[in-house]
């Protein structure tokens, strides 16, 4: 099964990627390795304060699909080239309190973990995120 047809199958599809609006490109190729710039959610504000759990949790999977669009982009379409994701980087936009970043992260890695595979990972409290958005997730994929 292609990693199109599994997001079809979870009626879900690849949004355009999104262009970068500051001094970075969406992604960089170094040997086997593709590394997907920061994707942000559509969802804003601070897990914690005015964000639920579950809308924290889309706001990753939206970033996940984010980075799968950056990653088609750069593969010239072909998403079967994708022979692993490496890691994700997750950053939730929390307050000091709120302690449930891995249940957040889980947003994007479920969705990685089950159109591409199993990765590592690191979910990331911040303080703020750019434009005020609840998550951000970067990647790196062999290919």
């Amino acid at each position: 099964m292609t990693i199109e047809s599994k997001l079809a199958e979870l009626g879900l599809e690849l949004p355009e990627p999104k262009i970068p609006v500051a001094n970075y490109v969406p992604f960089t190729k170094s040997g086997n390795l593709i590394f997907i710039s920061g994707q942000v959610s559509q969802i804003k504000g601070k897990l914690g304060a005015d964000v639920s759990e579950e809308d924290g949790y889309k706001a990753a999977q939206q970033c996940a699909l984010g980075v799968l669009a950056q990653l088609k982009g750069a593969l010239g379409g072909d998403l079967s080239k994708v022979k692993s994701c490496i890691r994700l980087g997750v950053f939730v936009n929390s307050t000091d309190n709120f302690i449930a970043q891995p249940q957040i992260a889980n947003g994007a890695s479920d969705l990685i973990a089950e159109t591409v595979g199993k990765h590592a990972r690191a979910a990331v409290s911040a303080n703020s995120l750019p434009l005020g958005v609840a998550v951000e997730v970067d990647a790196i994929f062999e290919v």
